[in-house]
């Protein structure tokens, strides 16, 4: 499917240029820091130089004292504490953060994961009469519990506080916990209100540590879990997470746990240069491969481990369960690609909806994030669990599909998530309603904008500007994620040297040499994924234009800067 172009607007001359001479930098690096709300020289220096006392005060955060009050008192009083997270990514570290916390306090702390399968998403029942009859009087849920109402009526009913840790919206009513922990509540007036479900734990634990006197040094060894569920979870990186992923890949980079060590080397990534892509494409999959396939309770085993040749066996075991996800993902990827294009769709059009009660529930997220890139709908792939129907959802940028969602919730029994994405359970006989009324919801609400992809351009940069200063600067701007993507820049006018070749599984991307015709004596390496369908023309020396983020490429050592091209447009196509 093409992709429009869309070139963004030009900042304000003035500041640019002001800025620019302030800090002694090329017009174009000014104008992306305009772009991002740097206007001076002193929001620069901040912007370039994070710190951690950027953080915000923890006692901000509504119910943050109760929370802190009543964990120090199941601490002082030897209770039994049961930290208790979602199988996925920010969940796994996120208990996995609070436990690693907790265990140097108290032995009397446990974690619990839900099974995918068994239990599902959040807080379940089973999960609480496990708590009762193991005698824990103390939970604390991480990334979940917001919605669980009858789940925290349950818990007290049995004896068990809930401190509920969240970031997702709540609903009008509130869980009758002791504390309820979400910045996103309407009464809570924190300062940053999309921090990650780990984050959200990390606050608790800062908060604990400030009033109980443990230096906040101790808690820099937590900082590796942050950026890792910041970077997986793709919370915006910006205001304090930009802090909290900046100082957590610092320390990924100089001195990870050992679970993370070991998922470093098994991934195959250069140690001691990891960016927030590698998290995003090489670790954070892995992570949740063992919730996806097995037991997410083996992941927060993996993290808290502080054997190397316990971490190694069990990265190991979850490396294996990746492998295995990625071959079941691509044959249901196939499967669902097949319905799409003979005819079964669920929808009328608006939105892709596929169901197949033998897919693996484990995997209908990496296949609706397929299904989107090839068709560009909100889509839901669902299957069959413990006689429900389940799903997930995933959206186009600029369409809520969670609120299509919460249209439907009274043809749900569960659901939950964020704006673009969402997972869903319902009952068989409610499926036909369901497809009816979301894709009437989406082809009431969803533009036809929405439905064409773009990539949004910060700015023409010819190749003559990419000196080593430049990109040591743009470096600076690191870490990437929504919020603070990584700039893509425009080079129009391009031309391989001869040298280029198609490489990958099937020669599907492309390795290139490019040279700018005004500039014949300058070329740049440059990668395209999935952009084979250009060879021909490129390899008969025709100019393109492309768009592309700027990166630095370790091999073996040798650091190589390149071109991760993210589109190319023929020059005819413009005639």
């Amino acid at each position: 499917m093409g992709k429009e172009w869309v070139l963004k607007t030009s900042a304000d001359p003035e500041t640019v240029s002001r800025l620019s001479s302030e800090l002694g930098i090329d017009p174009v690096l000014a104008e992306l820091l305009v772009q991002r709300g740097v206007s001076t020289f002193q929001e620069a220096r901040a912007f370039f130089r994070p710190d951690l006392s950027f953080l915000h005060d923890p006692f901000l955060m509504k119910d943050m004292d109760a929370a802190v009050e009543r964990l120090h008192k199941a601490v002082c009083t030897g209770e039994k504490i049961l930290v208790y997270g979602d199988y996925d990514v920010d969940g796994t570290t996120a208990v996995s953060l609070v436990y690693s916390f907790l265990r140097d306090l108290t032995p009397e702390v446990a974690f619990y994961i839900p099974d995918r399968y068994d239990e599902g998403y959040g807080v379940s029942c089973k999960g609480i009469e496990w708590a009762s009859e193991n005698g824990f009087s103390l939970i604390i849920t991480l990334d979940c519990g917001i919605k669980a109402n009858d789940k925290a009526a349950l818990a007290a009913s049995k004896g068990i506080d809930m401190i509920i840790c969240d970031h997702h919206l709540p609903e009008n009513e509130l869980p009758a916990a002791v504390a309820v922990l979400d910045p996103k509540r309407e009464d809570c007036h924190y300062p940053f209100d999309d921090l990650s479900g780990c984050g959200v734990g990390f606050k608790l634990v800062q908060g604990y540590s400030s009033r109980y006197g443990i230096p906040f040094t101790d808690l820099i060894p937590l900082l590796d879990l942050i950026a890792v569920s910041i970077a997986s979870d793709l919370v915006s990186v910006t205001g304090e997470n930009r802090v909290l992923a900046h100082f957590g890949l610092r320390r990924m980079n100089e001195n990870p746990r050992q679970g993370l060590l070991a998922m470093i080397r098994l991934s195959g990534l250069e140690p001691s240069h990891l960016t927030i892509d590698d998290i995003v494409f090489k670790i954070g999959p892995r992570i949740n491969a063992a919730g996806r396939m097995e037991t997410g309770s083996m992941a927060v085993e993996l993290l808290t481990a502080t054997d190397e040749a316990v971490a190694m066996k069990i990265a190991g075991e979850i490396n294996e369960y990746n492998n295995e996800r990625k071959s079941i993902d691509r044959e249901i990827t196939r499967e669902a690609l097949e319905m799409v294009q003979e005819g079964k769709n669920l929808s009328d059009g608006h939105a892709t909806i596929v169901y197949d009660p033998s897919w693996h529930k484990g995997v209908v997220g990496i296949v609706a994030s397929r299904l989107v890139e090839a068709f560009y709908r909100p889509t839901i792939v669902l299957t069959r669990s413990n006689g429900m129907i389940t799903g997930s959802a995933r959206s186009v940028q600029g369409f809520d599909l969670y609120g299509a969602i919460e249209n439907c919730a009274d043809l749900l029994e569960n659901f939950g998530g964020h704006i673009y994405a969402a997972g869903l359970t319902l009952k068989e006989e409610n499926l036909g309603e369901f497809c009816r009324r979301i894709d009437a919801c989406i082809g009431d609400t969803i533009s036809t904008e929405m439905l064409t992809p773009v990539i949004y351009i910060d700015s023409k940069l010819d190749f003559s500007r990419i000196t080593p200063k430049f990109f040591r600067i743009l470096k600076q701007f690191q870490p990437f994620g929504p919020g603070n993507n990584a700039p893509v820049f425009m080079t129009e006018n391009v031309y391989d040297n001869g040298n280029g070749r198609k490489v990958g599984a099937e020669g599907s991307h492309l390795k290139l040499e490019l040279i700018q015709e005004e500039q014949p004596y300058r070329h740049i390496s440059a990668i395209a994924f999935n952009k084979s369908s250009h060879f021909d023309h490129i390899k008969a020396g025709n100019p393109v234009d492309i768009c592309y983020s700027i990166v630095e490429n370790y091999y073996r050592g040798i650091a190589n800067l390149q071109l991760r091209i993210k589109d190319i447009r023929d020059r005819e196509e413009l005639i």
